[in-house]
């Protein structure tokens, strides 16, 4: 069995969701620490001047795990996402079918946690895409240990004998420590796919909304079929 573990993040790139296509059980790392200005809480979208950031504001202290993290709800940043999606957007093929569904999600309730948010988007893409797969956070899971030991000991209490990650965890995780638990280490080779996009070149490795307001139910197959490196975290 093959488990992905994965901070859940805001709207993520398509190669978040070429993960859980391609694995078991798929993990939301939610209990460690939070990082600011990463993409567990912005991403980038497509305008007429190029990619832009699509932020949540939050509150957070030092130290705080991802899980703990609010939302600064001071301004209107709901409303400011919804019209900033439908001024880019609105001219796609699939602005119609996509648009209603992610605004009634934005204000269907007066979003507290970063986290549950997060969660809740990558719920709505999952199932936009018709696919079934079992998320689990790992703040339910007892596990011990740091970094890649921490990986390692949820594969474990999950009954996992794979582990699928991304062409840049080679930066950080030890390989060595997979292969003395008895756990194959895959990766994730997700070449990012073309695809039909408003305003100019294309660009990739933005959010996935943008795959689904260009490409409507199409998403998966285009997905699927690719076979690609998780963009660098920016700063």
């Amino acid at each position: 069995m093959t488990v992905a573990i994965h901070q859940p993040n805001f709207i993520p790139w398509l190669g978040y969701f070429y993960k859980i296509v391609r694995c078991d059980i798929f993990v939301l790392l939610d209990n460690v620490q939070y990082t600011k200005n990463s993409y567990i809480n912005r991403n980038r979208i497509k305008t007429p001047q190029g990619a832009i950031w699509l932020t949540v504001p939050v509150r957070y202290q030092f130290g705080d795990s991802i899980n703990q993290v609010q939302i600064n709800n001071s301004t209107d940043w709901r409303r400011t996402h919804l019209k900033t999606l439908e001024l880019n957007y609105r001219k796609t093929a699939f602005f119609q079918d996509v648009f209603p569904d992610v605004q009634r999600l934005y204000l269907q309730k007066d979003w507290q946690n970063l986290c549950e948010f997060n969660i809740a988007l990558i719920e709505y893409v999952l199932s936009y895409l018709g696919l079934e797969k079992k998320l689990i956070r790992s703040s339910d899971l007892k596990t011990e240990g740091k970094s890649t030991e921490r990986l390692v000991d949820i594969v474990r209490k999950l009954g996992g004998d794979s582990y699928l990650c991304g062409f840049g965890a080679v930066n950080y995780q030890e390989e060595t420590i997979f292969h003395d638990a008895g756990i194959e280490l895959i990766h994730s080779e997700f070449v990012h796919p073309k695809y039909p996009q408003v305003w100019k070149e294309f660009i990739p490795n933005l959010s996935i909304i943008d795959l689904l307001f260009n490409s409507g139910r199409k998403s998966f197959g285009i997905l699927t079929n690719s076979s690609g490196e998780e963009p660098d975290e920016l700063s």
